[in-house]
């Protein structure tokens, strides 16, 4: 499956996750939503903001980005090392 597949991650996402080296949900997977997150900050990725966290988390969870829980929205802010 693509990353453009998945519920809230689209075409602009997909490229900006792939020049961190994460091409495929298999390997967002196995990275998680924080590190794949640090990756790109780590990369200066333009226009990163936190929605995408969450967008990358809702995709994993395939729920919609604005309905994540906010204890794990804190969750994913302290493993960004923002919490």
């Amino acid at each position: 499956m693509r990353i453009t597949e998945l519920r809230n991650l689209g075409p602009a996402s997909a490229r900006m996750l792939a020049a961190v080296g994460i091409h495929t949900v298999a390997d967002l997977e196995a990275a998680g939503s924080a590190e794949a997150y640090r990756r790109l900050r780590g990369a200066g990725t333009p226009g990163l903001s936190r929605n995408l966290l969450w967008a990358m988390e809702g995709a994993l969870l395939d729920i919609d980005w604005r309905n994540l829980p906010q204890e794990l929205r804190a969750e994913l802010l302290a493993e960004i090392g923002e919490g």
